[in-house]
């Protein structure tokens, strides 16, 4: 087993006085900090993916902009790989996929923003690449969502996507277990 841990998209925008803040953010990137220490502290395979936007109608992630940096919490560090997106799946037109081949990762760890978008897409796309995955519940965040006149409640949207991918698609655990 060679493990690595994939950041996704711990930006500016999704936290207090971006353009598109999250419900608990900071915890979630704190939580996120606890697992990169610890893949740090055991030389592990580290990659920071974030998101560009290309699309004209976008309203965050926009190039250029603060926004699409990464969170001071989760800064990319020398010789640690970071990869830019466009796409909620992280392994479209990114290299991603080398990456980890040619470290011979079989198994990723999955921490970052957002629950509902990026990370369920990530993480189902690198299951069905062959990849043995575990998401730490507590080192992402979602947003609040609305369908028709109903509000869902960002802790709710969090522990649905939690919940679909649980035992399916990954393990799902927290950043005080052992990851």
């Amino acid at each position: 087993m060679t493990r690595a841990l994939l950041l996704v998209d711990i930006q500016r925008d999704y936290f207090p006085g971006g353009a598109f803040p999250l419900v608990e953010p900071v915890a979630a990137a704190a939580a996120a900090r606890t697992v990169l220490d610890s893949f740090r502290a055991s030389d592990e395979l580290i990659v920071h993916v974030f998101h560009v936007s290309t699309d004209p109608a976008a309203t965050f992630f926009l190039p250029g902009t603060p926004g699409i940096g990464f969170h001071p919490l989760v800064e990319p560090a020398a010789g640690e790989t970071v990869l830019e997106k466009h796409h909620p799946n992280s392994f479209i037109d990114t290299g991603l996929q080398g990456v980890l081949d040619d470290a011979g990762v079989t198994d990723l760890v999955l921490v970052g923003m957002m629950s509902s978008m990026c990370i369920d897409s990530t993480t189902r796309a690198a299951h069905e690449l062959g990849y043995t995955c575990t998401v730490v519940a507590d080192a992402c965040a979602a947003p609040d969502l609305r369908y028709g006149d109903t509000v869902v409640p960002g802790a709710s949207v969090h522990a649905a996507f939690m919940a679909a991918l649980d035992g399916s698609f990954a393990t799902v655990t927290s950043s005080g277990s052992t990851v």
